[in-house]
C-alpha cells in the first residue's frame, strides 16, 4: 500500500448520491501527486469512477499533466457536461487556477470549469461547511472556511519549504534517520534495512546520491513512507517518534486555521496518511484536544464525493 495516497476507500463501489443533487453532468476531479481521481455525475449520481496519472503540474510537466487528462477523460467520458469541478495541490494563485483549467477545458466544451485547492473538496467531503480540512498525504496543508465567509490556509508550501507531517516529510526523514545512524558508526536498524531493500542498494551512503538523483523525486520518496508505518507497528521507537511528531505538525497547522477563523471545530483529516495510519491520528487528535479544538474527524470517503456540495453552494 502507498500510504502517500488514499487507496481506493469507496465508500461503496461508488458514493451514494447527495440529498438534493445538482441536475446534469458534472465530473469531479481530485489530482493528487501521484494519481488524478475523476467521478461522472448524471444528475447527482455517480456513474464512472476512473484514474489516471497525475495532473498536477507541481509534480509533472504541463505536458504529462495533459496527457494524462486525456487518458482520463478518455475512459470517463466528455460530452454535454455542464460543469468540471477540480481539486488540486499547489492551487495558490488565480493563475495557478487559470493554467490548469486550460489543460481540463478542451475535453468539455462549454462546460464551467472550477478549480480550487483540494482541501476545499476535503471539507465538503467530511460533511462540513466551515471548518478546517487537514490533508496528510503526499504533502500536507490545512485549509478552513468561516460562517462568515473568512478562509485561512496553513502549509501546502511544497516539499521544498514545508509539507511538514506529509508521506514526503516521513519519506525524507527515514533517509536521515539512515544517514545519521551510518555517520555514528551505528548497524542498520530495522527501518533502514527496509529502506535500503527498497530504494535497491546496500548501503546508507549510496542513499545521498539517490536521494538527489533526476531518477527520483517527490512521489518516489512520500512511497518510502510505508517502511516508518510498518516499522512503527513492529516496534520501532524511532518510526513511533516519527509518526507522532507527524501528527503534532499536522495539528499545528489545523490549530493556527482555527484560531485565524475563530473557530473551535470541525477538523477533518484526509490524505492516504491522515486516513490509514492510527498511530498519527491517535497524535492529531491529542494535539488539537491539548490545543482547544472539537469535533476531530477522519474522512470517511474520498475527497471528490465533496465535489456534489461544492456544486450546490456555488450555485
Amino acid at each position: 500500500m502507498t500510504y502517500a495516497e488514499n487507496p481506493s476507500v469507496r465508500p461503496s463501489a461508488l458514493s451514494a448520491p447527495a440529498s438534493s443533487p445538482p441536475p446534469g453532468v458534472i465530473i469531479g476531479l481530485d489530482i493528487g501527486g501521484t494519481k488524478t481521481r475523476g467521478v461522472r455525475f448524471e444528475d447527482g449520481v455517480p456513474v464512472a469512477d476512473q484514474s489516471a496519472g497525475s495532473s498536477n503540474v507541481q509534480n509533472v510537466t504541463p505536458d504529462e499533466a495533459a496527457r494524462n487528462l486525456a487518458d482520463l477523460f478518455a475512459r470517463i467520458g466528455g460530452g454535454q457536461v455542464a460543469q468540471v469541478y477540480a481539486g488540486s495541490g499547489g492551487i495558490d494563485t488565480d493563475d495557478d487556477a487559470a493554467a490548469l483549467a486550460s489543460l481540463i477545458q478542451p475535453h468539455v466544451p462549454g462546460a464551467r470549469v472550477t478549480v480550487v485547492h483540494d482541501s476545499r473538496l476535503l471539507l465538503a467531503a467530511g460533511h462540513a461547511s466551515t471548518g478546517v480540512a487537514v490533508i496528510a498525504g503526499t504533502g500536507s496543508a490545512a485549509w478552513g472556511r468561516n460562517a462568515d465567509g473568512g478562509e485561512a490556509r496553513a502549509g501546502g508550501w511544497g516539499y521544498l519549504l514545508g509539507d511538514e507531517g506529509s508521506g514526503y516529510w516521513l519519506g525524507r526523514e527515514a533517509v536521515r534517520h539512515s544517514l545519521r545512524r551510518m555517520n555514528q558508526g551505528q548497524p542498520a536498524d530495522m527501518l533502514t534495512t527496509a529502506l535500503l531493500r527498497s530504494c535497491g542498494v546496500d548501503d546508507p551512503n549510496r542513499l545521498i546520491a539517490l536521494f538527489h538523483s533526476p531518477a527520483t523525486g517527490r512521489r518516489f520518496w512520500a512511497q518510502q513512507a510505508r517502511h516508518v508505518v510498518e516499522a512503527a507497528a513492529a516496534g520501532h521507537p524511532e518510526s513511533q517518534a516519527l509518526l507522532e511528531q507527524a501528527g503534532e505538525d499536522l495539528a499545528a497547522m489545523a490549530l493556527q486555521v482555527l484560531r485565524q477563523l475563530n473557530l473551535t471545530g470541525p477538523v477533518i483529516l484526509g490524505g492516504g496518511l491522515g486516513m490509514n495510519v492510527a498511530p498519527l491520528q491517535d497524535s492529531f487528535r491529542h494535539h488539537l484536544v491539548a490545543g482547544g479544538a472539537e469535533d476531530i474527524r477522519v474522512l470517511d470517503q474520498e475527497p471528490v464525493f465533496g465535489v456534489l456540495q461544492l456544486v450546490t453552494e456555488q450555485a
